[in-house]
C-alpha cells in the first residue's frame, strides 16, 4: 500500500475510533464525578470529550502508521538534529507575532476594535501554555509525521498542499457545543455529522479555511527548507500568542468583512499578514545560508 493511502486509512481509523470511544470516555467521567472523584468533570458537555477521544485515538494509532510505514527515525521522515534549534524557535515567533500586533494596533487605531476596560488576566497563563503545547503537538505531528511520510513520495509541492489542507480542515472537526443532549454509542458521529454542517455563513468558512490552509503551507515550507521542525513551531507559537492576546486585550468595534473575520487570523487582510511573514521568512533563510558560505 502506498504511503498515502497508508495515511487515509490511518485518518479514517481514527475518526472512527474516536467516534466511538467518545461516549465511553463521558460515561466513565459522569460516573467518577457522581462518586466526588474529579467532580470538576461534570461541567464538561459530549463534545469536549469527542475531541479529546480523537486525539487519543490519534496517539494511539501513530505508532501502528509508523511502522506500516517502515519509519524507524527522524531520518526517515526526512528530520534531522537542528543545533541552532533556539535560533530558529525565536525567529519564528518574531516573524509572525509582531506583524500580527502590528496589525491590531493599527485596527485599534482605525476603530476597528477598542480597548477592553477589563481583563481576564488568569488567561494570560492559560494562552502561555497552549502557545507553547499546540504548535508542539501539531507541528509534530502533521509537518513532522504526516508530511515526513507524504514527502517520500517525491512530490515535495502536492504533499505540502495536501498536508495543508488537512490541517485546515480538521481544525472544522468540532461540533457546537451542547449539540449532544442524550449521549449514546451513536453519539460521536453524530458530532462527526454537526461538525461537517456548520456551515452557517459560507463567507466566514471560506475565509477561515483559505487562512489555516496557506498558515500550513508557510509552516510546511519552513519545515521543507530547514529539514526540521523548530522554525515552524516557532511561527506557530507565534501565531496562536499574538492572536490570543490581542482578543484578551480587545474587542471588535465594527463589523469588516470580507477583510476581517471573528479574530485576526481570518479574513483578507489577516492573509495578507499572513503572506508578509512568509516573504520575511523565505528572505532570512535565505539572508542565514548566505551568511554561511
Amino acid at each position: 500500500m502506498k504511503d498515502a493511502a497508508k495515511l487515509a486509512v490511518y485518518f479514517i481509523a481514527v475518526v472512527i475510533t474516536g467516534a466511538l470511544l467518545a461516549p465511553f470516555l463521558f460515561w466513565e467521567a459522569q460516573a467518577l464525578a457522581a462518586h466526588g472523584v474529579f467532580s470538576f468533570l461534570a461541567k464538561y458537555d459530549f463534545e469536549t470529550f469527542f475531541h479529546r477521544a480523537i486525539l487519543i485515538a490519534a496517539a494511539l494509532l501513530l505508532w501502528p502508521l509508523l511502522r506500516i510505514s517502515h519509519v524507524h527515525g527522524m531520518a526517515d521522515l526526512g528530520l534531522e538534529p537542528n543545533p541552532r534549534w533556539g535560533r530558529d524557535f525565536s525567529a519564528g515567533a518574531v516573524f509572525s507575532v509582531i506583524p500580527l500586533l502590528c496589525c491590531g494596533a493599527l485596527l485599534i487605531a482605525c476603530h476597528v476594535y477598542l480597548i477592553r476596560h477589563t481583563f481576564a488576566w488568569w488567561r494570560f497563563g492559560k494562552l502561555f501554555v497552549a502557545s507553547i503545547t499546540v504548535p508542539f503537538i501539531e507541528e509534530a505531528f502533521f509537518r513532522g509525521v504526516v508530511l515526513g511520510v507524504l514527502l517520500r513520495t517525491g512530490r515535495k509541492y502536492l504533499a505540502i498542499l495536501m498536508v495543508s489542507a488537512l490541517f485546515a480542515a480538521v481544525h472544522f472537526l468540532k461540533a457546537p457545543e451542547r449539540t449532544s443532549a442524550v449521549v449514546t454509542w451513536s453519539s460521536g458521529f453524530n458530532s462527526i455529522a454537526h461538525s461537517l454542517g456548520r456551515i452557517g455563513d459560507p463567507m466566514m468558512v471560506i475565509l477561515a479555511f483559505a487562512t489555516l490552509f496557506l498558515i500550513g503551507c508557510i509552516l510546511a515550507d519552513a519545515r521543507v527548507l530547514t529539514r526540521s521542525l523548530w522554525l515552524s513551531i516557532g511561527l506557530h507559537a507565534g501565531w496562536i500568542f499574538g492572536s490570543g492576546t490581542f482578543s484578551l486585550l480587545a474587542r471588535r468595534q465594527a463589523l469588516a468583512l470580507p477583510w476581517l473575520g471573528k479574530n485576526l487570523l481570518v479574513g483578507i487582510i489577516p492573509l495578507g499578514i499572513a503572506t508578509f511573514t512568509w516573504i520575511i521568512m523565505r528572505g532570512w533563510l535565505k539572508y542565514d545560508r548566505a551568511s554561511k558560505v
